[in-house]
């Protein structure tokens, strides 16, 4: 019995953790059906997540194939640290410089989507604002004190946070956050990204991680309909078949 409560207990931390971190007021479902997309999301990640973040578990070429990107392309526009293409996406920089750097190691995105869930990773990716007691100048809505700068800052601009204050438990008044406004416009943003909205890049670039937890994901669909195509096949196989047996007992 008491297996069963730690297996219950583990399966729900996840949950109860994350809704205590922070309110989400973006609602996000992932869609792995658009292949554009998707490779528009593998352009925003290696650009601007891949410097600091691994992801160790994928290779350049099983992601190529996946989500329809030539070995020539990819070798051109999305392999910056290394040139074989069987590589994984590893960087550069080492745990200890990253604890220097960021006062903590950069965590791997191979299964952040999996680990975080796609509407926390698009509300965090959309809740940055201006905070000038944090190292980086800013913080975020949803990861209190985060020690990651707003890395997608010139495809956003910058947010500010708006307060109100209400009364506390004691009568007290506390000051809190009500929502974000976006109080300067992104100056100069990339040519790839002049038409596209920032909402946009960060659902791909949202659904793009989450092909990244489970690449599988994309082909399961189609042996699902194999799947059952076969069992209707056998299905009528094996009905005849049983005719034929019985046929000789019921004569």
């Amino acid at each position: 019995m008491r297996i069963y409560i730690l297996i219950t207990a583990l399966l729900l931390t996840p949950g109860w953790l994350l809704a205590a971190e922070g309110e989400m007021p973006y609602e996000f479902s992932p869609d792995l059906s658009d292949q554009s997309a998707l490779q528009r999301g593998a352009r925003t990640f290696v650009n601007y997540c891949l410097t600091c973040h691994s992801a160790s578990y994928m290779r350049y070429n099983r992601m190529g194939q996946d989500i329809g990107i030539p070995d020539s392309v990819l070798l051109e526009n999305f392999m910056f640290g290394t040139d074989k293409v069987g590589d994984t996406m590893q960087i550069a920089m080492t745990p200890s410089s990253a604890e220097q750097y960021f006062g903590i190691s950069t965590p791997d995105l191979s299964v952040i989507a999996r680990a975080r869930g796609p509407e926390w990773l698009y509300n965090y990716l959309m809740t940055f604002y201006l905070d000038s007691s944090r190292p980086f100048g800013v913080n975020n809505l949803v990861f209190k004190d985060v020690a990651m700068p707003h890395v997608l800052w010139e495809l956003q601009g910058w947010q500010k946070a708006v307060y109100v204050e209400e009364a506390g438990e004691d009568g007290l008044p506390v000051r809190s956050i009500d929502h974000l406004e976006l109080m300067e416009e992104p100056a100069g943003k990339p040519a790839a990204y002049q038409n596209e909205s920032y909402e946009q890049t960060v659902s791909d670039l949202v659904n793009f991680m989450v092909y990244l937890g489970e690449p599988i994901k994309l082909k399961r669909g189609s042996f699902g309909v194999w799947v059952i195509l076969y069992l209707m096949f056998l299905l009528v196989i094996v009905y005849f078949l049983k005719k034929e047996y019985w046929k000789d007992i019921h004569e």
